[in-house]
C-alpha cells in the first residue's frame, strides 16, 4: 500500500505561483509513475500532469503546459507540482496519484489539496 498526502494548496492571486507537494509513505514510489489530477466544482476530475518513475519523461494537459512543472525526488519519496501564471480556471482540488509501472490505471490516490485562484 502507498499512502499519498498532498500539501501546499491555498489561496493565490491570478498570475501568482504555488508549489504542491505529495509525500508518499508505506513503500517507495521509485517503481511508480506519479501524476496530478484536479477537480473543479461541478466538473469531472481531469488529468494535469504525469512523470515517469525515473523523472525522465513528463506529460502535461495542454492548458497547463509551459505554466506547470511536475518533478519528483525519489530519495524523499515526494512529488511536486510547481504552478505558475495561475488562472482563475486553475481553481480546483488537486490530487496526487501513483501508477505502478506496467499498470494502465492509477493505483493510489491522495485526499487532495484545494487551490483557489482569485482575481
Amino acid at each position: 500500500q502507498v499512502q499519498l498526502e498532498e500539501s501546499g494548496g491555498g489561496l493565490v492571486q491570478t498570475g501568482g505561483s504555488v508549489t504542491l507537494s505529495c509525500a508518499a509513505s508505506g513503500r517507495t514510489i521509485s517503481n511508480y509513475a506519479m501524476a496530478w489530477f484536479r477537480q473543479a466544482p461541478g466538473k469531472e476530475r481531469e488529468f494535469v500532469a504525469e512523470i515517469s518513475w525515473d523523472g525522465g519523461s513528463t506529460v502535461y494537459k495542454h492548458s497547463v503546459s509551459g505554466r506547470f512543472t511536475i518533478s519528483r525526488d525519489n530519495a524523499k519519496n515526494t512529488v511536486y507540482l510547481q504552478m505558475e501564471s495561475l488562472k482563475f480556471e486553475d481553481t480546483a482540488v488537486y490530487y496526487c496519484t501513483a501508477r505502478n509501472v506496467g499498470h494502465s490505471v492509477y493505483d493510489y490516490w491522495g485526499q487532495g489539496t484545494q487551490v483557489t485562484v482569485s482575481s
